[in-house]
């Protein structure tokens, strides 16, 4: 057994009942694992120490929906010092969490074991990872310039407009052949030239799910969660009132994550989240990617399960596809 340290959100924000975060850490504890947790803003490295977790907590589940840990102590805990740490802050990929990457790869010169890998975390940005695989890809385009997105739309005629460093399904614009209020849409979303922004052919397959399909040590989890838009939205997101819906993955959703899943399991990323639109790649997920309890709870597969296998095993193997990690 070992100790893990989670770098996440505030313990008390978390919704128990579908937190993924949570079911690792409650799928570890039931093995007699260790649990300490932290937030990014506790990492701390000073010359001639190695980076810590400044007051980290070391948390017994209590099984209670509410009141759901313990803290059993708190301590400044160098990350080299535990077994592993898994960096689940949630988007979005800020200054801040650029910064935590760095200070986690520090800790991997230090020795400390991190998943996902921090390197891999600042080559991996979701939107923009798609870029590597366009024979998944819709038609994209990514930009400052104005006139090239009215280009696209008078090209595509249907479109979707969306932030770089968006989550949740936030600031996602739809705009169709009419282009009504292309321009004020752009010039909120690019900022008049200083923001970039990534467009993409609309997918009218969306009414059936945008489906996140979990990725875990390259191989992909079976079942894949469709998230519905509801009533007139074009967000499937669950931030954004998506119904999940559990499904097997289809031949196209498995072409998908076995063709990116050993690439980006060497990278060092044990967990991924791809997110699929009808046969389209839209996002590689790799910060904090979601959904395992809704997936167990209505497929009966244990994600958690497999994700904790999953780690154990890269924790045991010296030469493990994410070892040496946090370089």
């Amino acid at each position: 057994m070992t100790s893990l340290l989670f770098v996440a959100d505030p313990l008390e924000s978390f919704k128990t009942y579908k937190d993924s975060t949570f079911a690792m850490m409650r799928e570890a504890a039931r093995r007699g694992h260790t649990l300490w947790a932290c937030e990014v803003s506790q990492l701390l490295w000073r010359r001639g120490r190695r980076v810590a977790a400044q007051g980290a907590r070391r948390i017994v589940l209590t099984g209670d929906e509410h009141a759901w840990f313990t803290v059993e102590e708190s301590a400044d805990l160098a990350l080299a010092d535990t077994g592993a740490v898994l960096m689940r802050k949630d988007p979005p990929f800020d200054s801040e969490f650029f910064y935590a990457t760095h200070l986690l790869s520090q800790a991997g010169r230090e020795g400390a074991r991190v998943f996902n890998q921090p390197s891999a975390l600042r080559e991996h940005p979701e939107k923009l990872a798609i870029l590597e695989f366009p024979q998944f890809i819709a038609p994209t385009l990514v930009t400052r310039d104005a006139q090239a997105i009215r280009a696209f739309h008078a090209e595509q005629r249907d479109i979707i407009l969306k932030p770089l460093d968006g989550m949740g399904g936030m600031g996602i614009f739809r705009v169709g052949p009419d282009g009504l209020n292309l321009g004020s849409i752009v010039e909120t979303l690019n900022g008049n030239g200083r923001v970039t922004v990534m467009v993409q052919k609309y997918l009218p397959e969306i009414v059936n799910g945008d489906k996140r399909i979990l990725v875990i040590g390259g191989e992909p989890v079976p079942f894949a969660l469709a998230r519905i838009p509801q009533g007139s939205e074009i967000r499937g997101n669950l931030a954004a009132g998506g119904l999940g819906r559990a499904q097997p993955l289809s031949a196209r959703d498995r072409e998908i994550a076995q063709a990116l899943g050993p690439i980006l399991a060497v990278r060092g990323l044990l967990l991924v989240g791809l997110d699929v639109i009808g046969d389209c790649l839209t996002e590689i997920n790799v910060t904090s990617p979601t959904c395992f309890q809704e997936i167990t709870q209505q497929a009966g597969f244990d994600v958690a399960k497999m994700f904790i296998d999953a780690l154990e095993r890269a924790l045991a193997s010296k030469t493990a596809a994410c070892a040496p990690l946090g370089s």
